[in-house]
């Protein structure tokens, strides 16, 4: 019989199946007892019985805890030094998260993974489409030398969606600063790019590495093929590569891609036509967000799709690229290289900025994003104003919680008025 396989040898758990029905024999001559004959003696007599009840309870409790934790053991290796406590909540957690609204966010630098940061505590539900036109650092010379799509954002995205322990997250993110050939590289990059080399698809690289990192949800790459930025100024100079584009620190009039009939990922597709939710930004204007709405067929299934459209207003300026630009200005931008329809909703952070901070800012060339929020409005589109910064480092971040609680709580609120 199946049932006398938990008597092998070596499975450890004869001795909490002898302890469990030790502890259920207790409880049992205690109820087999005569209650009357316990009433007629001493209340000494019945302290002992409800005490002994006690113990066997506490007895049966202990055996089958230990059962649980040899079969987790067993099924969930990652976990198998947890407290028991910690494991149901975290499985209750990540059931929740399956639950929540199916998301997309779109963009790439360090302000997709920021936000993605967030994003990972409301839904599991989330497909990160990332900008693949990275022609600088790390992931620059990788491109270059491997031919092959530069991994520094999907790196970063992977680990901003990791649920795997610190030491995984900090080895991914390591920065190699000697060293000839390996100065300057990630160990993200590196193993990524391992990977995509054995198993000979990018793809099955970031899938892998997916795994590694016990992500919540998907990271794509906005298209699998070779792509390359091409921006026109207002001078009408034309540069092609996004480190070029920025280095010119002059006015962009257009950004375009080569090639410009590039296809999306399939998966990228699928993911925003079955979207409730598509966020936008925070990022790189010309750099990070426009790259991946310029793939037609990627910003087609962007239009058709009846998902609510969020964009997260910059906070700053970006040298370079967006100087001087308003929040007007951004999202003019954005309509101007796509349509009107590709945005619903602005997030604006209206959260005050200390004048040390504005100052530091300014001698890199960078200034507070002017919130002419009434112009936006004036064209139609609804705006949410929060404050979701935070200061680190001395540097001005999003606070990655809060503004993605904002924008749940917006959708969800949302989705009870379509309801009705």
């Amino acid at each position: 019989m199946q049932f006398f396989k938990w008597l092998y040898p070596g499975l450890g758990i004869k001795r909490w199946i002898s302890l469990c029905v030790f502890g259920l024999g207790l409880i049992a001559v205690v109820a087999l007892s005569s209650i009357k004959t316990i009433s007629q003696h001493s209340i000494l007599l019945a302290s002992l019985a409800t005490a002994i009840l006690i113990f066997g309870v506490f007895l049966i409790y202990t055996a089958v805890k230990n059962m649980v934790r040899i079969f987790v053991r067993a099924l969930m290796p990652a976990h198998r030094d947890d407290p028991l406590v910690d494991i149901v909540y975290q499985r209750r957690q990540t059931e929740t998260l399956l639950r929540g609204p199916r998301v997309v966010a779109i963009g790439g630098g360090t302000g997709l993974s920021t936000l993605l940061g967030g994003i990972k505590y409301f839904t599991s539900n989330v497909t990160a489409i990332v900008t693949v036109t990275d022609t600088g650092g790390s992931s620059g010379r990788l491109r270059d030398e491997m031919d092959m799509i530069p991994p520094g954002d999907i790196r970063n995205c992977l680990v901003a969606l990791a649920d795997a322990g610190p030491l995984i997250r900090d080895l991914f993110q390591y920065r190699f600063e000697d060293g000839e050939g390996l100065k300057g590289h990630s160990f993200g990059n590196l193993f990524i790019t391992a990977l995509s080399k054995v198993t000979g698809d990018f793809e099955k690289a970031i899938a892998e590495s997916s795994k590694v990192l016990a992500i919540r949800g998907r990271v794509i790459p906005s298209t699998l093929e070779k792509v390359t930025l091409l921006g026109e100024f207002m001078d009408g100079m034309i540069r092609e590569g996004e480190t070029h584009i920025t280095d010119a620190h002059k006015p962009l009039k257009n950004i375009r891609l080569k090639p410009s009939n590039c296809r999306a990922h399939p998966e990228a597709v699928d993911a925003i036509e079955n979207a409730e939710l598509i966020i936008m930004g925070p990022g790189s204007l010309y750099t990070s967000i426009l790259p991946n709405l310029l793939i037609e067929d990627l910003y087609q299934a962007i239009l058709k799709s009846d998902a609510h459209k969020v964009l997260i207003l910059n906070v700053m300026t970006q040298p370079g690229e967006t100087d001087h630009y308003s929040a007007w200005d951004h999202l003019r931008v954005l309509i101007e290289h796509t349509d009107p329809r590709i945005v619903d909703t602005c997030f604006a952070n209206v959260g005050t900025i200390s004048k040390e901070m504005s100052a530091k800012y300014k001698q890199q060339g960078s200034e507070s994003v002017v919130l002419d929020l009434e112009k936006i409005r004036a064209k139609g589109y609804q705006v949410i104003e929060g404050s979701f910064l935070k200061f680190e480092d001395d540097q001005i971040r999003h606070d990655a919680e809060s503004l993605a609680r904002l924008i749940f709580d917006h959708h969800s609120q949302n989705a009870k008025l379509v309801k009705a």
